[in-house]
């Protein structure tokens, strides 16, 4: 599951920045309850139809990811974090589009590092995780729009002086308008089948540290209006464990409408929280329905034996869940127990047919408290010809 980490996920290691609270600080246009400010040049929530918060299984126009900055989060690690990660992108790269965010500083290295298949671009940059810091994408009146989600560090727990402004500095390179939710959160908090149904952890959202003085009603009500859902199934997550509060892209994702992959621990391995909160998921999905009355139907996706991983620590990522579905592929951790992760492999190839599944060697993104899907993030799109 998401275990807390001696990197990203283990709760206030780096308190630089934690001041610059970027919550309402971007340059992207403000919405009230889904409705542009008047004088704003930026789309209505409601404009030309209702916006629509799309699959990842979707086509993509391009893969965004953000070349790790910072010795003080990684400290002895940084090298091959970076390796990890320029690893992941010359393999998504295969399949579409990448462009690999980097300090101007380290431009070049990333480059060297990426190959010429991935395009780098300069711009100040914090840490990996394009996921929770790329605004979220959704589309309306044939038009992409990047929400800004007003990243500030998983609740102030971690660096993100850069890292919080990243939408208002990004997107108008690729010319996508911007709009500035009525809330705080993150990529990988928002999970959906792109029929209108959302799945989130109520721990990464109703949180002081996010949102604080917010209902769950009201974030629900806020968050259809932002991302264009009709519906929004909560599942318990876990607080205050790891520094996401226990994203929903860790736990379960959508292959179809309809259908979920179920993180699940290790067979024998003693119940904790993370096992406790798939449980929990499990009896929630099993009662819900999704956006259009349909019942879901729930896969379960076992992690790896920790005796057999190649990885190491009490803290590594060992879910398979946490996946990437880009272009005519499905990048997914390859954590060195054979069996698993062969096991792992078929049921991506089951679930997404004509789709390669590619495994990819991640361990030291994964001993940092993450995995392939929580370092990119996806602009929906046609491919460049």
């Amino acid at each position: 599951m998401f275990f807390p980490s001696a990197h990203r996920r283990t709760v206030l290691r780096t308190i630089a920045g934690i001041g610059a609270a970027v919550a309402g600080a971007s340059a992207c246009a403000p919405t009230v309850s889904g409705v542009r400010n008047a004088g704003s040049s930026a789309p209505t929530a409601t404009a030309g139809g209702r916006r629509r918060f799309g699959a990842e299984w979707d086509a993509h126009a391009r893969t965004f990811m953000s070349w790790p900055a910072l010795a003080s989060v990684w400290q002895e690690d940084l090298r091959d974090v970076r390796e990890d990660i320029a690893r992941v992108a010359r393999n998504v790269a295969e399949y579409e589009a990448v462009v690999m965010m980097a300090r101007p500083e380290q431009a070049d290295a990333a480059r060297r590092a990426c190959g010429n298949q991935v395009e780098v671009i300069g711009l100040a940059v914090d840490d990996l995780w394009a996921r929770d810091t790329v605004p979220v994408f959704v589309e309306e009146g044939g038009e992409v729009i990047g929400v800004d989600f007003g990243f500030n560090g998983w609740g102030g727990k971690q660096e993100h002086r850069n890292d919080g402004t990243v939408g208002r500095r990004l997107l108008p390179r690729y010319e996508v308008p911007c709009v500035r939710a009525p809330l705080v959160g993150e990529g990988g908090s928002f999970e959906t089948d792109g029929e209108g149904t959302l799945l989130v952890t109520e721990s990464s959202l109703v949180n002081e540290n996010r949102n604080p003085d917010k209902s769950r009603a009201t974030i629900e009500a806020e968050l259809e209006r932002t991302l264009g859902v009709r519906k929004v199934v909560w599942l318990a997550g876990v607080r205050g464990e790891d520094i996401t509060d226990a994203h929903v892209d860790s736990l379960v994702r959508f292959t179809g409408p309809g259908v979920v992959l179920l993180d699940r621990a290790h067979p024998g391995t003693p119940p904790d929280s993370w096992s406790r909160s798939a449980d929990q998921a499990y009896s929630v999905l099993s009662r819900a329905t999704d956006a259009r009355g349909r019942r879901f139907e729930i896969v379960d996706l076992p992690q790896p034996d920790p005796n057999r991983i190649t990885g190491g620590g009490d803290d590594f990522v060992s879910t398979y869940a946490n996946f990437y579905i880009a272009n005519d592929a499905v990048f997914m951790p390859r954590f060195g127990d054979r069996k698993a992760d062969d096991r792992a492999r078929g049921i991506l190839r089951e679930h997404f047919p004509g789709r390669d599944v590619v495994p990819v060697p991640i361990d030291t993104i994964a001993a940092g408290g993450g995995g392939i899907h929580c370092a990119t993030h996806d602009q929906p799109g046609e491919p460049a010809a």
